[in-house]
């Protein structure tokens, strides 16, 4: 299929790799000491693990943590060797094997995790490292407050195991009122102290993801246990809420070009279902990217993209493989750069804006940039 031919496409994700690493830098400046360990799963939300990851360790980062134990038998295949931390951990006897396998250190969420690693690990020389989630407020993964001792209790008794940390997530770390974080931390002390009481040393502690971080001190004076924080979303640039100020340099940019210009006259309907008419004569600039490539169908008639150094309006629906843009009665041409999010152009069109505009979050703005949309890395 495709005879071959690569690159003809003028759709790119361009991944600043010295954006991470100065975003890298920003979060050690806010950690205040405190181990590092970087979120890199869904392929370093959609930025490239393999290279992020890189140059995250040129950058100073000792430790990673990925959803599956897949992407982390990536990162091995790479070369990568630091410790990662498995965050959904292990799902079956495979599974658990292949976690050892990778020299992984998976999260046990309940005490069949415990069972099935134990199994696994029976056999080893050496204890295999895990890390406890306590779920304080989150109620999707993790051991309830509750019931946690006892299972950190469990994995202290059990010699093919050997525990490495404990951690817990908030739910409601990026927004303005702090209370609910707060409170998540208050019942994540009760849990570590109730463990300090009953002999159980909980290692490395972590609460903190990106939203708590740039939220400032208040969380962080509120667990002074913690001995790591866990940063995902601010090193690759972008912000969780837009309260949350920050200095931080866009790591990705998704830039195409104009593959057509056509004059509309006022009533013309542009793309399916006409879900857009001009309201006067105007131009249509077609760009080679849709909603397979990483724009939300909610973007149609919402979003904007640069072109020219301007702001111009997506309009008509997003189909799967082309947008509109209005570009009025501005000399726009075939070949022209378009940027639907980043920097270029001499201007900025954060993703967190591009996201605001669909409905939706720059987390899944990066994440569902399609695997068909070529990642050029800079600052390698």
């Amino acid at each position: 299929m495709g005879g071959g031919v690569q690159g003809r496409r003028p759709t790119v994700a361009s991944i600043d790799l010295g954006a991470v690493r100065a975003n890298f830098g920003e979060a050690q400046r806010r950690a205040e000491g405190r181990e590092l360990i970087a979120v890199v799963k869904a392929d370093a939300y959609g930025h490239g693990a393999v290279p992020v990851a890189r140059a995250l360790a040129d950058a100073g980062c000792r430790r990673f943590a990925v959803a599956t134990v897949a992407e982390g038998a990536e990162l091995r295949a790479a070369g990568l060797r630091l410790p990662t931390l498995v965050l959904g951990g292990v799902h079956d006897d495979p599974e658990a094997e292949a976690a050892l396998a990778h020299g992984l250190t998976p999260v046990v969420h309940h005490a069949g995790h415990v069972e099935r690693l134990a199994r696994a690990a029976a056999a080893r020389a050496e204890a295999l490292p895990v890390q406890i989630e306590i779920d304080t407020g989150m109620r999707r993964m993790g051991v309830p407050a509750e019931a946690a001792v006892e299972l950190l209790e469990s994995v202290t008794r059990e010699p093919a195991l050997a525990l490495e940390g404990v951690y817990t997530h908030f739910a409601r770390g990026d927004e303005p009122d702090l209370a609910p974080s707060l409170a998540q931390i208050e019942a994540f002390r009760g849990v570590l102290e109730a463990a300090r009481v009953r002999g159980v040393a909980a290692g490395l502690v972590h609460a903190a993801h990106s939203a708590a971080l740039l939220a400032g001190k208040a969380l962080a004076d509120a667990l002074p246990e913690a001995t790591a924080v866990r940063p995902g979303l601010m090193l690759y640039g972008a912000r969780p809420a837009p309260h949350l100020e920050a200095d931080l340099r866009p790591a990705m940019t998704l830039r195409t070009r104009v593959v057509h210009v056509r004059r509309l006259r006022a009533g013309d309907a542009v793309g399916y279902s006409a879900l857009f008419r001009a309201k006067r004569p105007t131009g249509i600039a077609t760009l080679p990217l849709g909603y397979a490539d990483g724009v939300p169908v909610a973007a149609s008639n919402r979003g904007s993209v640069l072109i020219g150094g301007r702001r111009r309006p997506i309009v008509g629906r997003v189909s799967m493989d082309f947008v509109g843009v209005d570009v009025g009665d501005e000399a726009v041409e075939i070949g022209d750069e378009a940027i639907v999010f980043g920097e270029g152009q001499g201007e900025r069109l954060p993703v967190e804006e591009a996201a605001e505009a669909a409905g939706t979050l720059s987390y899944e703005m990066l994440v569902r940039v399609g695997s068909r949309v070529p990642r050029v890395f800079e600052g390698e």
